[in-house]
Formats: C-alpha cells, structure tokens, sequence
C-alpha cells in the first residue's frame, strides 16, 4: 500500500489529546497516519523505509507491534523494544516531523492541516543532527570514514534493515 509523506512543524501541548485527534482523522478517512520526529529521523527516505519495512512486516504475518503506526516506530528506531520506538514519535513542545498518510488520502491532509503547519522539506542536517543519528543509530567513526559523511543516511537505513535480520 502507498504512503504519503510531507514535513510539518507542530507545537503539543498535550501529546495525548493531538494522538487522539490523529487518531479520529485516521479513522474517518480510513487511513493510517505517522508522525515521526524528524531530528531523529536522516530525512524523508528514513520515514519511507520504516513504512516500506512496517508494511512488510504486516503483510507476512509477523509484526513486532500490534499497531501498524507503532510497528513503523519500532522500524524508525532500528529496534524490538517499544519504549525506544515511541521516542520516534512526536513530544510536548515544538516538533518537526515527517507526517505519513496510507494510502494518501486528500481529505486527510486538510484535515490534518487544522492541527500540523506543512512546511517545505528542510535539506541537509545540522551538526547536532548529525551526532543524534550518530549516536541513535551508533554509527561509528570508522563507518563514517569509509562511506563519507554524505552517506549517512544509508548507514541509518542499514540499520532499519537490520531490524529483520535481527528479529
């Protein structure tokens, strides 16, 4: 099944009222929706991965989550363990995250629109997003001198692969 993926900014005063709107948008318009906190993420292929593997996952029978969003979460962090998955979501204060839809559904981005603010997509990382997916994914420094430093988000998508291997 497709998916949709757009970056948004989102400021959460309470994390479990914006899930429950989330939730309701889902439910209405049939569709799945992610929020993945982009400064953990190496970009839109990041989120493109978890949901391609999360798919997977699903459609063999074997998912570690019970929810697909939560499965796409475990997929995100490169992990099994939930606690580390929901890191991947969104938290109270500012956000910038990638916003998922499956299947893209029109009625579902506007809807959401009321809650997120849709902003272009940034380019490149930061220094400090740099060390964060260093140390969230530990990437070595030896990694990184043999890829070079403009690959980094391969060697986090290695390890979102390597989730099954390891399962």
């Amino acid at each position: 099944m497709e998916s949709e993926i757009r970056y948004a900014m989102v400021t959460i005063d309470d994390p479990a009222a914006l899930l429950a709107a989330v939730r309701q948008i889902a439910g209405e318009t049939g569709t799945q929706i992610i929020l993945f906190d982009a400064d953990k993420m190496a970009g839109r292929v990041h989120a493109a991965s978890a949901l391609a593997h999360a798919a997977r996952s699903v459609e063999r029978g074997d998912p570690i989550a019970r929810t697909f969003e939560m499965e796409a979460l475990l997929y995100a962090a490169g992990t099994r363990q939930t606690r580390i998955g929901r890191t991947f979501g969104l938290h109270g204060g500012e956000n910038r995250c990638w916003a998922a839809v499956r299947p893209p559904d029109d009625r579902a981005w506007t809807l959401l629109s009321a809650l997120i603010r849709f902003e272009p997509d940034p380019c490149g990382f930061t220094p400090t997003h740099r060390r964060r997916l260093w140390d969230l994914f530990e990437i070595t420094p030896a990694e990184l001198a043999i890829v070079g430093q403009d690959r980094l988000a391969e060697l986090v998508l290695e390890r979102v692969a390597l989730l099954d291997a390891n399962r």
